[in-house]
């Protein structure tokens, strides 16, 4: 998964002796962002405490406004009076961040985790939605530092903010989504420890032992307080934590953010005023935000939050699938991702697109033939090794005679269940019958709209992967 805009270890083109001076000051290029934008989210969950004018201007006195561009903020309409908060962790080696990878320094920031917080009207409840870094997507023509302007490109999502600054991603997800985003937070990782030691640090729960030299994470299974230095390792460490993927490190980010969410939500903050401005204090230290973020537009977003339940703060991937050209990234699974947008632009609550089957047929006792109408050569085969790896058999594959339209899902007689059952796996392919297709067998055409196989969950009422603030971080999942 790796690309030229990311690196998990910053020094791993230096000398071990190098690595070694560095001792704990290395931290990973994309999962020490997971931090900062658990600063920012803290800031936005607790800023409804704040009611005295004088008390919260102390506080954001040192926030830093980044301009733009009216063209920008008036490209999407508002529909609502929804709240959406673009936030992104900027790996910036400017001033005290250049202990954090000096071989980094100069090179222009990226954005490892970008997500977008939808607070619903009234401030009833609030979803965070990550964008995978390794999202490819059509990123539009970008003001550039120097003053000119970007060629439109398909490029990972995170390279937006390479090219335009914070500034870029934010057209870049409006022109995605056509959500409108109302402002943006960028949070470097100076603070970081600062922020997770006055929340007293945040909890996290491990599932078998960790014992990684690398990012010198040692702990055993179970519960853990992480701190610090070792809460940087956490956010840092790939090996003997999940699969090593970015959509595995995504969804920690989301459980993590979760922790965060739920801590500095609760009594023992808010009630402590000594803990709630060192946690703000820290966040204003290194957060920037858009220039009509004023303190008046933060105090009435504090006012709509005020009495937010933790149980409505939840996080969210969006629909995605494999990215046909490269297996090493992704895309958004369509028509999903556009349903879901939608959705969220509208506050409307979410539905699901593929009704699960009334009966749902064992695939061991499935047939499927596939052919290829994509025009992607190969294609029927590998997904006839996908069906056959989920235990459907799949007794042909090959071309139709005619490519269709779009994908279809067509079944014979009795198949009705069977190709039912498919379908979760198709999105957007409603199964229909066919007198071609022999009894109890279901035909899956590629179309050139064929984005992949799901994973097997449709959108939602609750998610793929949705991550409820008030969940056991130490279930199962």
């Amino acid at each position: 998964m790796n690309s030229p805009l990311y690196t998990d270890y910053v020094d791993d083109t230096q000398s071990e002796r190098a690595k070694a001076d560095q001792d704990t000051q290395v931290v990973s290029r994309g999962w020490k962002l997971l931090g900062w934008t658990s600063v920012a989210l803290s800031g936005l969950l607790v800023v409804g405490s704040i009611s005295a004018y004088g008390y919260t201007r102390y506080l954001t006195s040192g926030l830093e406004h980044l301009k733009v561009d009216d063209s920008i903020k008036k490209a999407v309409p508002k529909l609502n009076n929804a709240v959406n908060i673009l936030l992104m962790g900027s790996d910036t080696r400017d001033g005290a961040n250049a202990k954090y990878g000096k071989s980094l320094v100069g090179e222009a920031a990226r954005a490892d985790t970008t997500i977008l917080m939808h607070i619903s009207p009234g401030g009833g409840a609030v979803t965070g939605i990550s964008f995978p870094r390794d999202l490819m997507v059509d990123i539009p023509a970008c003001k550039t530092p120097n003053g000119g302007m970007s060629a439109p490109q398909k490029n990972m999502i995170n390279s937006a903010f390479s090219i335009g600054g914070p500034t870029c991603t934010w057209k870049t997800i409006q022109t995605l989504t056509n959500i409108h985003i109302d402002h943006m937070a960028v949070v470097d990782f100076a603070g970081f420890k600062g922020v997770v030691n006055s929340l007293g640090g945040i909890e996290i729960c491990l599932t078998k032992d960790v014992d990684d030299d690398k990012s010198k994470l040692h702990l055993k299974k179970g519960r853990h307080v992480v701190k610090g230095e070792q809460a940087l390792a956490y956010v840092r460490a790939r090996h003997g934590l999940g699969d090593g993927s970015d959509l595995s490190r995504v969804k920690r980010q989301q459980q993590f953010l979760s922790s965060v969410a739920n801590k500095a939500m609760s009594k023992s903050v808010l009630s402590d005023p000594f803990k709630l401005t060192s946690l703000l204090r820290s966040l204003t230290r290194t957060i920037k935000v858009d220039d009509d973020f004023s303190l008046k537009a933060m105090v009435d977003l504090g006012t709509k939050m005020k009495g937010l339940d933790v149980k409505k703060v939840k996080f969210v991937t969006v629909p995605y699938t494999a990215y046909a050209p490269d297996p090493n990234r992704v895309a958004f699974r369509q028509p999903d991702a556009d349903d879901f947008f939608a959705e969220v632009a509208n506050d409307k609550k979410l539905v699901e697109t593929n009704p699960k089957p009334s009966v749902t047929v064992p695939p061991a006792q499935i047939k499927v033939r596939v052919y290829n109408g994509s025009e992607i050569t190969g294609k029927a085969q590998s997904v006839a090794n996908e069906l056959k790896a989920k235990g459907y058999q799949v007794p042909l594959f090959g071309n139709p005679k005619v490519n269709p339209p779009e994908t279809q899902i067509l079944y014979g007689k009795g198949g009705e269940n069977a190709a039912a059952t498919l379908a979760v796996l198709v999105p957007g392919a409603k199964p229909v019958p066919s007198t071609k297709t022999p009894a109890g067998v279901v035909d899956l055409v590629l179309g050139p709209n064929w984005t992949g196989l799901t994973t097997g969950s449709a959108l939602p009422k609750k998610l793929d992967g949705e991550i409820k603030a008030t969940d056991n971080i130490c279930k199962a999942t």
